[in-house]
């Protein structure tokens, strides 16, 4: 890739979200390394970006107006919520049936992780999420113990999301992590933002087993970034409208299936 066309990919996607971390752009554009950081301190001696720690934002203005207004790509928690409820709802309480008392979890942020929470205070958990809407329905259970990681607020999901390393997240380790996602299809779990990909995989790594909590419209849906394989999922709860073969899509990658009624 000529020099050119690197410093191009670059800032259409420091302008598409106003940061990206090196471990990102080694993966999408066609160079080593060496010629990426090359590439970024020359950009940055330019003035058109700002080196940070682990990777690069797009310098003056347009940056700022970035920050404070951080957006997430995809459909907004508030339209998300009123999809498809009842599965949503049964789907929870089937989550919440895999939790022992006392046990350490992780609930990622999303409208249907949101339905286990009614069901989980007589288990006294101790939970780290990034979701403020999680936090918000476990407050009032004086004997769950909450966590959340660092980051910056996204108001459209209402979650908390860092574009670093440092998050807080590594001193944390699950017996189980509860995730949803924005579709499901042969090649994975799959998310509309690349930002919420690197969280969702952060997360992932701090958990010994990953539930996936998904209604069936998830299966028909599409999204960009790949978040983990079908196959690093250990179990999917789903409705009865899964059809059989996305079922034996599921299973076939060893994946446990529950069909919660």
């Amino acid at each position: 890739m000529h020099a050119t066309e690197r410093e191009r990919l670059i800032l259409d996607l420091l302008q598409a979200r106003g940061f990206i971390g090196f471990q990102e752009l080694d993966q999408k554009v066609d160079a080593s390394p060496a010629t990426i950081r090359r590439d970024l301190e020359r950009l940055a001696g330019e003035g058109r970006i700002e080196r940070v720690r682990g990777g690069a934002r797009l310098a003056g203005p347009v940056e700022t107006a970035a920050a404070d207004r951080p957006h997430l790509r995809g459909v907004p928690f508030h339209e998300n919520i009123a999809r498809h409820t009842a599965q949503k709802e049964a789907i929870g309480r089937a989550a919440a049936e895999l939790c022992h008392p006392g046990e350490a979890v992780i609930i990622d942020g999303g409208s249907t992780t949101l339905q286990m929470c009614r069901h989980l205070e007589p288990l006294e958990l101790q939970v780290l999420t990034n979701s403020l809407h999680i936090v918000s329905a476990l407050l009032p259970q004086p004997n769950t113990r909450i966590a959340i990681p660092g980051g910056s607020v996204f108001r459209e999901q209402n979650i908390v999301l860092s574009a670093f390393e440092d998050d807080g997240v590594s001193r944390y380790h699950a017996s189980k992590m509860f995730l949803g996602a924005e579709a499901v299809g042969r090649h994975g779990i799959l998310q509309s933002d690349i930002l919420l990909v690197q969280a969702e995989r952060r997360l992932l790594s701090r958990a010994d087993e990953r539930i996936l909590l998904v209604d069936s419209s998830k299966f028909t849906a599409s999204a960009g970034h790949l978040v983990c394989g079908l196959d690093e999922i250990h179990v999917l709860i789903t409705d009865d409208g899964v059809s059989p073969e996305h079922r034996r899509m599921c299973e076939d990658a060893g994946v446990r299936v529950i069909v919660a009624g």
